[in-house]
């Protein structure tokens, strides 16, 4: 028979701490346990479609960088086709991993990706969604991680009919998600925890 569990209760969210660094990037924080730190490099050999650097910010409410955040982002290859065993639709890019994870610089907040623009997804009812990549930022004070998306200000016909952007109620915010071209193969994605420019954030 199996016992109920019903009287278990959900553990409360913990911030990050200090300790966030030394868990998942401990390279960068100065503990050399791996030749790398995972997520450290997306390209593990020549890779398909436009190679892009994506570099940004997180600020909190005062405009002031964070310099104690975790960023990591999930994306498809230059085909819109994921490095996963659910993949069904043909075979992702073997040199691409799709997945990054990188610490803001210590000194000015920065982060960096070195990645590829990411093809076309489909949405469950086959429509498809613009370019975009995913997301998460952990930094001390965040008591759960956030989830964005970056979308491209230069795919402006595919942001038109994506069907996240489209349904979103207040479309003055939609430039939170869009990263700007600042030079060629490079983007700007600042994210905003608070305040008047705040990033866009998905209950997931």
């Amino acid at each position: 028979m199996t016992q109920p569990l019903d009287y278990l209760k959900e553990s409360p969210s913990q911030t990050a701490g200090p300790y966030v660094h030394i868990g998942c990037v401990p390279n960068f924080a100065g503990i050399k346990m791996y030749d790398g730190d995972l997520g450290a490099s997306m390209k593990t050999g020549p890779v398909q479609g436009q190679e892009i650097t994506i570099k940004g910010h997180v600020y909190d409410g005062t405009g002031t960088p964070l310099r104690d955040a975790m960023i990591e982002i999930w994306q498809p290859d230059a085909a819109g086709l994921f490095a996963s065993a659910n993949e069904t639709r043909g075979t992702a890019d073997p040199n691409f991993t799709g997945f990054g994870r990188t610490a803001g610089d210590m000194d000015t907040g920065e982060f960096t990706f070195e990645t590829v623009k990411p093809g076309a997804v489909p949405w469950p009812d086959g429509r498809m969604q613009a370019p975009h990549i995913t997301f998460w930022i952990v930094a001390r004070g965040i008591n759960i991680g956030l989830h964005t998306r970056m979308y491209f200000e230069d795919e402006s016909d595919a942001n038109a009919t994506d069907p996240i952007l489209t349904r979103m109620e207040h479309q003055n915010r939609v430039p939170t998600l869009l990263a700007t071209k600042t030079a060629d193969g490079v983007y700007t994605f600042d994210i905003h925890l608070q305040g008047p420019q705040e990033t866009v954030f998905f209950d997931m």
